[in-house]
């Protein structure tokens, strides 16, 4: 630990809105945060969580009279609901609060007295528009035809005698701790929007609303309750104990990170809040974090996927899909969840999000790629050397810095909130000894050594250890997104688990001769990746309505990615048949990558020249970026359906699709086994 620098690493989740169950949009940001404490556990750090669920606020009062029963009670369940999902999540957190607890209410009045006594609030009428889906008030500049630009909700004109807090005297100080500190919003672009909408002009901001019998009256005026949004800012303070000075809350403040989707960004915790916490002279929190939405197909682009609109599940509901379709245990499908979640959202951007996605990752990450290496090296390791961990005479050098070199990206990935990407250093060393064990071929090995080959004996040792050890410390890096599976997976190949250290994940933990237990599948492969509208009807994916749906197969064919390999058609589904004639419809042409380059904000998607004549070239979007990179695509011939009606996606118009076989949820393209097949050719 670094002078001066404290023991206690504080992180929070927004206060989750109870207008709603969890889905997997607030189940991604809960376990970003989960990683983040267990990671920085690791660290040695004595590292706090806090979650915890908005209660108060107009829309929660009118969803509660809708619903038939009183505040309380209706919070109440939906409060047990969000801390039963966490709990089912293997989230570890420190504290729950609410914001109908005493001393929520005790720390947000105590808050409101300081700023009255400093002059920061004052009494006036507002006269504007406001959102009671939003629960925000908003400029005239963000409303047209009746509705608020940022979010699409509708907006009423309302005239009321309110408080209000000087938030425009604070601009200039925000912007001087931002230019300061370019750490403290995150990520840069996000940013560059806060000081975009600081430099529009703040408007001193309406912060009570009429006391209709819900919410935190006002200090000194019962007539009102104190505005929802800063209600619940206040919890991150609440939860430290503040302003008790006996509670030691000055070891948990400044945060260390608010994390935290987009739409509550830029307005309230970049904004706002600051300017709160500034005008009571308190420290502002070392880092504010936003990621994008999950998107789904059939929504408007950049409209967020949620409560209102459907198309996320409920977590427990899925990791209950997982486990059904895998066969593994409970607990080691709520792990599979949790790393698809991190694995599968690109933080910072925007991401689709689909179960068809989320099985097939599934598949190919915790089935093939970390499954395979692990239950090939210790069914080899069991037949070649007895069980126990080899001693090799020399380490192989280049995998030893490959380990380091992963371990470093993984840190340096973490500190910057980039989960996925640290995530991704991971799984580039475990393929890395998947190819290693192909190119070693230690079962060639083995037999050598059995013919009194002594130098094949030594590379064996060499080979089997490496890839132990290397998968040990794989295991060990993914124990924040997986506790329970790393746990398995580390005993399997021969290490002791010790989540607490991070020192454990240094090359050379695992010791010579220490038994390896029986192979044992963790994550069993999935056979059927198909998603049915049951599926998504089960697991509260599909929003019910009265308007009349497109049925599961024609979403799908709409939405799918020019050049995406379709999903395996069901095994007990008919063959259809088709002619010859409807076969010859369909133009093959063999095309050559010309060039290849990633489509911005998509993780799937690469944007490929193809040429599929002397002097024909076309554009195709192709849903390979996870298998292929660009520089492997150039120069190389696939087979393309030259006649598909052309299809914009991202703005750009794809004319055409690449063929390609899906292997084990790997998409393969298909090409000609020929050399040199001149670009155009008819494929039949």
């Amino acid at each position: 630990m670094k002078p001066g620098e404290r023991s206690t690493y504080y992180i929070t989740t927004p206060i989750y809105y109870v207008n709603g169950l969890p889905h997997v949009g607030t189940a991604l940001t809960t376990v970003a945060c989960d990683a983040l404490t267990r990671y920085q556990r690791m660290q040695g750090k004595k590292a706090v969580m806090l979650t915890g669920t908005d209660e108060n606020g107009a829309k929660i009062q009118e969803a509660a009279e809708n619903a038939g029963m009183p505040p309380m009670t209706f919070v109440d369940g939906l409060a047990s609901a969000f801390r039963a999902c966490w709990d089912d999540l293997d989230v570890c957190y420190s504290d729950f609060i609410r914001t109908t607890e005493p001393r929520h209410t005790e720390a947000v009045q105590t808050f409101f007295r300081i700023l009255l006594e400093k002059g920061h609030v004052y009494r006036d009428t507002y006269e504007g528009w406001y959102s009671v889906s939003d629960e925000t008030f908003y400029r005239d500049s963000d409303v047209e035809n009746g509705i608020a630009l940022e979010t699409g909700k509708p907006v009423v004109r309302v005239s009321e005698e309110n408080y209000f807090f000087r938030l425009s005297a604070f601009s200039e100080k925000l912007l001087q701790h931002i230019e300061s500190h370019p750490e403290f919003l995150l990520p840069e672009f996000r940013r560059n929007e806060v000081v975009s909408f600081i430099q529009e002009g703040l408007r001193d901001m309406c912060i009570t609303r009429p006391n209709k019998g819900w919410g935190i009256p006002f200090p000194g005026d019962s007539s009102k309750v104190i505005y929802v949004w800063f209600d619940a800012l206040i919890s991150y303070l609440a939860s430290t104990g503040w302003p008790n000075g006996e509670s030691g809350w000055e070891d948990r403040w400044p945060a260390d990170a608010h994390f935290m989707g987009k739409e509550i960004f830029v307005r309230f915790h970049a904004t706002l809040w600051p300017a709160m916490l500034m005008a009571l002279d308190l420290p502002l929190p070392r880092q504010v974090f936003a990621h994008g939405f999950w998107t789904v197909p059939g929504l408007k682009a950049g409209e967020k996927a949620g409560k209102s609109t459907g198309g996320l599940p409920h977590p427990s509901a899925m990791a209950g899909l997982l486990q059904e379709r895998s066969g593994t245990d409970r607990t080691l499908a709520v792990d599979a969840l949790r790393y698809i979640l991190c694995r599968e959202m690109n933080f910072g951007m925007d991401t689709e999000f689909t179960l068809e996605n989320c099985l097939r990752r599934y598949n190919t990450d915790l089935a093939n790629d970390l499954g395979n290496l692990v239950n090939r090296t210790v069914n080899m390791v069991q037949k070649y050397c007895g069980g126990q961990v080899p001693a090799p005479r020399a380490m192989d050098e280049e995998i030893v810095a490959l380990a380091g070199e992963a371990q470093s990206e993984f840190q340096r990935c973490m500190s910057e909130f980039r989960l996925n990407h640290a995530i991704e250093s991971v799984m580039s060393l475990v393929g890395r000894m998947n190819k290693y064990i192909d190119v070693r071929m230690p079962w060639a090995l083995a037999k050598q050594a059995t013919e009194g080959d002594r130098q094949a004996e030594e590379m064996l040792a060499q080979t089997l250890y490496v890839c132990l050890e290397a998968a040990r410390i794989a295991s060990l890096m993914l124990t924040p997104f997986m506790p329970t599976a790393a746990r398995a997976l580390c005993a399997q190949v021969g290490g002791s688990f010790d989540e607490a250290r991070w020192g454990a994940v240094q090359w050379g933990g695992l010791e010579p001769g220490a038994e390896l237990q029986p192979p044992k599948p963790v994550f069993p492969r999935i056979a059927d990746l198909v998603v049915t509208e049951a599926d998504l009807k089960r697991t509260g994916a599909l929003k019910e309505t009265k308007e009349e749906r497109r049925n599961m197969s024609n979403a799908h064919a709409e939405t799918v990615p020019p050049g995406t390999p379709l999903p395996p058609p069901d095994a007990a589904a008919e063959e259809t048949l088709i002619t010859i004639d409807d076969f010859m419809k369909v133009h093959l042409k063999v095309g050559e990558v010309l060039a290849a380059e990633p489509v911005p904000n998509a993780t799937k998607l690469l944007r490929l020249t193809v040429q599929t004549g002397e002097e024909e070239t076309r554009t195709i979007l192709a849903g390979v970026a996870e298998y292929y990179s660009p520089e492997e695509l150039v120069g190389k011939q696939v087979v393309v359906v030259a006649n598909l009606q052309p299809r914009k996606m991202r703005g750009i118009e794809s004319q055409g699709m690449l063929l390609a076989a899906d292997v084990e949820g790997r998409a393969v393209l298909v090409r000609p086994i020929a050399e040199g097949v001149p670009p155009g050719s008819r494929v039949r």
